[in-house]
């Protein structure tokens, strides 16, 4: 090796310090890429490549790692946060609370069974947040657990050090544990998957699309009412987008300040028995397709990318009066629902414009319906929100019981104030959209930078800790800790709440956070049905493992 080059550390310390995180990112993606059955270490394998790296002496300045693990961290969490926030809440509403009150359980399980195993087997109390997030394959809890675990004067550094050995050693256990809990439930409950797969996704698919239906006003209590008068059409989320009068056959647009005649025809869009119920009221169905007749008015869908717009319903942007156009339906995120009048617009909605084509041009230039801006991030409200989160994860928090404040920290302030800005979406003039492709970059880059430094720090000591019999400890804590909240909540959900298997899957997935997981139990379902109970526990128990790391540090070594 050149002079030049293996002094590198002594005369250019930054230099050194990027070139080893690259080397430890390029290694441990390329060994994250390699999959045994579909089934690989992803990302994870930054962890272990900077372990090895650390190993052979490839330091790297403390302060710069410290830097780079926290920054990446942030990155991290906040990008999650924004994905997350839009359903955050209102996964916690309706069938969503069952799947979540069984994640809960999970989290709080996994928590018990570490402080219990770590008691049994006499380890010493600062692994206990590295086995958790270990053995739980959550990476955020392990910096959280850090975080509160460096804000104790007394702990020293050597077993500062001990989480991040802990969660190297676990994580490896906890994707195992979680692949052979789904496969030990299946054999204990004798599970025919290809049926139940079946079933749950004839139950998913209950759920009637929109659709439209022509209906002749037929009641003569409604001669000379006025459209947005009548009763009921706003509760059930019926929208009329057409009008064809008795008298021509031309169709104009319906507004909420058109008059009803006997034998004027209407093109609603609606649930199919909401629909049933809005023509009982005002008259009978036709056969007669109204976006075949003739008459001035096409329809367009048109993104809204206008800030001025953002946050009003659609009866507020008064579109009829302005440019004589309606809005029909709003789609947002594969989600289609009819434009009620208490339904607040958000960045990148694509609402169906229904009217004359020069009006529609017009009320497009006024929504904004840029791609461009569709594809852009937007810098200030993101690093609006993380000073934002920052400062949220300085302030302490007082809980009765502990001897310290709780305090969010680096994970989660970010992640909570990330959840709160992605499910309003902006404020004032600031939007917090992402496009998707960013937000994916953000979010691996944030967590190489931070495995890399974890891995580079842990280093040093692990395989002298993992062939010891403190490492073998280590191993059958963090089997414990995977195990045993997934079996029992695993069985409570299919014993007392008769859950499916394919939501079953989703769910010990979800509460693990761990995507590896899901592509497991996708393989073995056939199908994609185990990410909707994923998709609604994940937000949760993400935000749950963070606090109940910190917690778990301060009533045990507070």
């Amino acid at each position: 090796m050149p002079v030049w080059l293996s002094n590198l550390s002594e005369s250019n310390p930054i230099a050194h310090a990027i070139a080893v995180i690259s080397l430890v990112a390029l290694s441990g993606m390329t060994l994250g890429s390699l999959k045994f059955r579909g089934i690989g270490l992803g990302v994870a394998g930054v962890l272990f490549a900077g372990i090895v790296v650390g190993h052979f002496g490839q330091t790297v300045d403390h302060r710069v790692l410290e830097f780079t693990k926290e920054f990446g961290l942030v990155l991290f969490v906040f990008t999650i946060g924004l994905q997350l926030g839009p359903g955050f809440f209102s996964a916690l509403r309706a069938q969503g609370l069952t799947l979540n009150l069984l994640a809960v359980g999970i989290v709080a399980l996994g928590a018990v069974t570490a402080v219990v195993a770590v008691g049994l087997l006499r380890l010493d109390r600062c692994v206990v947040p590295g086995l958790f997030s270990g053995a739980t394959t959550n990476t955020p809890s392990l910096a959280a657990g850090q975080q509160a675990l460096a804000a104790l004067p007394a702990i020293t550094p050597d077993r500062a050090a001990l989480p991040a050995l802990a969660y190297a050693v676990a994580y490896p256990m906890g994707i195992v544990g979680i692949i052979g809990s789904m496969l030990l439930l299946k054999a204990i409950f004798r599970i025919d998957v290809r049926k139940e797969a079946a079933s749950a996704a004839a139950r998913r698919n209950v759920a009637v699309p929109l659709e439209r239906r022509t209906i002749v006003v037929a009641n003569p209590g409604l001669v000379g009412v006025r459209l947005g008068e009548i009763p009921g059409r706003v509760e059930l989320g019926v929208v009329v987008t057409r009008l064809r009068p008795a008298a021509t056959q031309a169709v104009s647009v319906a507004t909420d300040s058109t008059q009803l005649h006997l034998g004027d025809a209407m093109l609603a869009v609606g649930p199919r028995d909401a629909l049933d119920r809005y023509q009982r009221l005002i008259g009978h169905a036709s056969d007669e397709d109204l976006l075949e007749s003739p008459g001035p008015v096409v329809h367009r869908r048109i993104l809204l990318t206008n800030r001025a717009a953002l946050g009003k319903s659609v009866p507020e942007l008064e579109l009829d009066k302005s440019f004589g156009v309606m809005v029909s339906r709003i789609t947002r995120a594969d989600l289609e629902m009819t434009a009620v009048p208490d339904l607040r617009l958000r960045f990148g909605d694509i609402l169906l414009i229904i009217g004359p084509s020069d009006a529609i041009e017009r009320a497009a230039a006024f929504l904004g319906n840029s791609m461009r801006a569709m594809n852009e991030t937007h810098f200030i409200p993101l690093f609006a929100g993380i000073l934002v989160g920052v400062l949220a994860g300085l302030v302490p928090i007082s809980v009765p019981g502990l001897p310290m404040p709780l305090r969010l920290g680096l994970a989660g302030g970010p992640l909570i104030v990330a959840i709160v800005v992605g499910r309003f979406g902006h404020l004032g003039p600031l939007v917090w959209h992402m496009p998707p492709n960013a937000n994916i970059a953000f979010r691996e880059l944030g967590i190489t930078l931070f495995l890399a430094s974890v891995g580079l720090t842990a280093g040093a000591r692990f395989f002298e800790m993992v062939f010891s019999p403190a490492g073998a400890w280590w191993l059958l804590a963090a089997a414990c800790i995977a195990v045993a909240p997934l079996l029992i909540m695993g069985i409570v959900a299919r014993v007392w709440l008769k859950l499916d298997y394919v939501s079953i899957t989703g769910l010990l997935a979800g509460s693990m956070t761990d995507p590896p997981a899901l592509a497991f139990a996708n393989t073995i379902v056939g199908s994609d049905g185990p990410s909707v109970a994923y998709a609604t526990v994940y937000p949760l128990a993400m935000v749950l493992r963070v606090v109940v790391a910190q917690l778990l540090v301060l009533t045990l070594l507070a």
